[in-house]
């Protein structure tokens, strides 16, 4: 038996620098990090390197044109989806905070984006996307408040073109979602949206374990 947790030990320990190594393969550029380091500045949680990379992934799978991001945050999410959309596709990006989507748009020009790349509307998520159209969205990455998670889902569907993707980050909660004591309502939603989104015959639904859990689902 002390053998066997020895050897467990080595197999976490062998997870945690192969996750480091994932985290790190794809190198991010002096606008990423001038970004990374606004966003601590201001006490905010950016998606990972691994969870950026992903995303740029996906965008350049689905090659999209359009793509709606919730939560602008400060750039970092954008700058990764934008590097894998066409190169005549638009980020419409979302957030309550003026003040972090001019540190995006600063971001995006300093990674060499063109002004026409991204359309910044400032407002609250929910009072923003029933303004968007239908169906006329490749991509939906939602980065925003997690008890409103069913509603960005519901929103998405209605978004996405047949075969578009709706991606969710951060539904680890740290590791809350998973934990069986007692947890606030975002924890709470964030598992009715794993269930909702498992369980959708509209959709066909992978978890990846990058960053802190990014959700991703085809709309069928």
């Amino acid at each position: 038996m002390r053998q066997l947790w020895g050897q467990e030990r080595v197999i976490s320990g062998n997870r945690q620098t192969s996750w480091a190594f994932a985290d790190a393969f794809v190198a991010e550029d002096d606008a990423l990090r001038w970004a990374r380091d606004r966003s601590r500045e201001a006490g905010l949680r950016s998606v990972s390197p691994g969870t950026g990379a992903a995303l740029r992934l996906l965008a350049a799978t689905a090659d999209a044109k359009a793509v709606a991001e919730i939560g602008t945050g400060t750039g970092v999410s954008g700058i990764h989806l934008l590097h894998g959309m066409r190169p005549d596709g638009v980020l419409t990006t979302v957030d309550p905070e003026p003040d972090r989507q001019a540190f995006a748009r600063q971001a995006f020009r300093a990674a060499g984006f063109a002004g026409n790349r991204a359309r910044f509307i400032p407002g609250r998520a929910l009072d923003v996307l029933p303004r968007l159209a239908d169906g006329g969205y490749d991509l939906v990455f939602c980065d925003g408040d997690p008890s409103e998670s069913l509603d960005y889902l519901a929103e998405s569907l209605r978004l996405l073109r047949p075969g578009g993707l709706v991606c969710f980050e951060g539904v680890f909660s740290d590791g809350r979602t998973v934990d069986s004591a007692a947890q606030p309502v975002e924890v709470i939603r964030v598992r009715e949206l794993l269930r909702s989104v498992r369980e959708s015959p509209a959709l066909e639904a992978a978890l990846l374990p990058v960053g802190d859990g990014l959700l991703c689902a085809v709309r069928r």
